[in-house]
């Protein structure tokens, strides 16, 4: 049954950006389709199908060259009818508990100041990983805006506004190993970005502990062991990005001739950053 709200108050404007995903982008508007008012598709220049089959699904369906991941974000933001929004990409897959948690939301009457954050879990050569990560999804976009990070854009709630719904928002996100070095690749070049501007330049310590770390975390404390040889690649590759920011962010700052080399100010300094 659509639930109708004729003064707008508690309709969803659903958001997703896309390019060169039509095997995918199907499933996404399917499972969104009971709670949503209207879909809204961003598609940032696909050479496929992708914006066909989001027209035929009765999307409203914007062209928008790709300009980053936050940036398409808010365009799509911008576009949609309503003020409460939730976004989702195209290899999510909603839950129909997730789904069932947000109508009863809907139905309940949603506060502007409160924000959603859902479950979601990935997968990886072909198995779904135990632990996932919660994220803010759902809000309502007159009362918050999105950061301007360069890449896993959120929405900046208190956390104090934010509650949990529940079901799973499944994540496909493996599609090959290739596929997978080009993302990490792209997202690295990012981050490395990210760190410079903060003023975090390159850091012996931080290239030293982070990446063993980082295994430690994902094998062993997240689980994954349990997970055989896909939950070991999971966790090299973890690995992997850890070393590749970090090398880039040496490269990005010798190019800029910032990189300093024995100051025993600097090392204290990495120290005191290694024992937080």
């Amino acid at each position: 049954m659509k639930h109708q709200f004729p003064d707008g108050k508690n309709r969803i404007s659903t958001v997703i950006i896309t390019q060169d995903d039509e095997e995918r982008i199907g499933a996404a508007i399917e499972t969104c389709r009971s709670f949503s008012d209207e879909i809204v598709v961003i598609d940032g220049g696909s050479k496929d199908r992708t914006m066909q089959v989001a027209e035929r699904l009765g999307c409203k369906v914007w062209l928008n060259p790709w300009p980053g991941y936050a940036k398409q974000r808010a365009y799509g933001i911008e576009r949609a009818a309503w003020d409460w929004v939730f976004l989702i990409d195209t290899d999510e897959v909603v839950s129909d508990e997730l789904a069932a948690s947000i109508l009863a939301a809907k139905d309940e009457g949603m506060d502007p100041l409160t924000a959603y954050e859902l479950y979601r879990i990935g997968d990886f050569l072909g198995k779904w990983l135990d632990r996932g990560e919660y994220l803010v999804r759902f809000y309502n976009r007159s009362q918050y805006q999105m950061s301007a990070s360069l890449v896993h854009e959120v929405p900046e709630v208190p956390g104090e506004h934010i509650r949990q719904l529940s079901g799973v928002l499944w994540h496909h996100g493996f599609r090959s190993i290739h596929d997978h070095v080009q993302r990490f690749n792209k997202y690295t070049d990012l981050e490395a970005q990210i760190a410079l501007e903060a003023n975090k330049p390159f850091s012996i310590i931080r290239l030293l502990y982070r990446p063993p770390a980082r295994f430690i975390q994902k094998y062993i404390v997240h689980g994954l062991y349990k997970k055989g040889v896909p939950g070991l690649a999971v966790s090299f590759f973890w690995v992997m990005y850890e070393y590749m920011v970090h090398f880039k962010i040496y490269e990005q700052t010798r190019a800029k001739g910032n990189v300093k080399t024995g100051s025993a100010a600097r090392v204290k300094e990495e120290r005191s950053y290694a024992a937080r």
